[in-house]
């Protein structure tokens, strides 16, 4: 008991949070000598979780920290690096889905690649699309979800390879090759993505150059382009034409964007940065570089840097 408390004062947790994770969970100061905890967390800090999220994921899913859920959870995390997984994406996917991840236990990755008849990086693909199909996949009663899997995945690529070809992708060409594993989704969800660039009042030609040029742009869904295109228009006052410039605008945390752009607005307010700089030269930069030349400018920058963060 007194290890699992020193453990989580040390990871960062206060009093009030270990008395309300104990009270939503009991059980942990007393299965197994806190051992549970140390693994957890340890997996879940190396793929890239902060503390914070780490409680919030407790507290709201407290029945991953039993035996059997605890140990579905890691099975589930090793399968998807065994898979070749990005460290991101699992992060992603766990954040998510962690109440799917922790209910089944799942077979070994060689057993459903030779079920399907796939190689990992397609079953990596396809589960990076839908989560929820690891489970219809490699759990233990997985015959009849690889049926419903492998005619959906046809359907899929057909529908995939089809808006990829409207764009001027050529079949079995290295460019439509790396184009399948690059875009997420149906084709039904991209076209409707490349769909929404053109009714904010691009051109078609325009939207797919834009696509070729920065692919991610059409793994964001409509609601969260749409939201962009609107704040590049109405909260930052650029035209529209300049997200053609610059397509990887639409691929940037929303936040990063407001953030970014308060301070810029401010110095440029103060007579400290030019009129109008590109997207690309706000956005682009790296942290430090960000911070050398559009805070530490100004005597007064890094103070409102720290306030524009909070």
């Amino acid at each position: 008991m007194l290890d699992t408390i020193g453990f989580l004062g040390e990871v960062g947790y206060g009093e009030t949070q270990m008395g309300i994770l104990f009270k939503t969970y009991p059980a942990l100061l007393f299965e197994g000598s806190g051992k549970r905890i140390y693994i957890l967390v340890g997996m879940l800090l190396k793929l890239g979780l902060k503390m914070n999220e780490i409680f919030y994921l407790f507290l709201q899913n407290s029945q991953i920290l039993s035996v059997k859920c605890a140990k579905n959870l890691w099975q589930a995390v090793c399968f998807l690096f065994d898979i070749g997984m990005e460290t991101g994406d699992i992060a992603n996917i766990i954040a998510t889905n962690v109440q799917l991840l922790s209910s089944c236990a799942l077979q070994r990755p060689k057993t459903v690649m030779k079920n399907l008849k796939v190689e990992k990086g397609s079953l990596c693909q396809i589960i990076k699309e839908d989560p929820s199909k690891l489970f219809s996949l490699a759990s233990k009663s997985v015959s009849k979800g690889i049926e419903q899997l492998s005619s959906q995945s046809q359907r899929n690529f057909l529908e995939k390879t089809t808006f990829l070809r409207r764009l001027g992708f050529v079949d079995n060409s290295d460019e439509m090759t790396k184009a399948l594993k690059l875009f997420r989704g149906r084709g039904d969800q991209l076209q409707e993505r490349f769909d929404c660039l053109v009714q904010a009042g691009l051109d078609c030609n325009v939207v797919a150059n834009m696509i070729k040029q920065a692919p991610s742009v059409l793994n964001q869904t409509k609601d969260v382009l749409e939201k962009k295109i609107h704040c590049l228009r109405n909260c930052l006052d650029y035209p529209l034409e300049s997200v053609a410039a610059f397509p990887s605008y639409l691929c940037y945390d929303i936040d990063r964007i407001n953030l970014r752009f308060a301070m810029y607005v401010w110095l440029r307010e103060r007579g400290a940065a030019k009129q109008t700089l590109s997207l690309s030269t706000i956005l682009a930069c790296s942290d430090a570089r960000f911070v050398k030349y559009f805070v530490n400018i100004d005597p007064e920058g890094p103070a409102m840097w720290e306030s524009l963060k909070k």
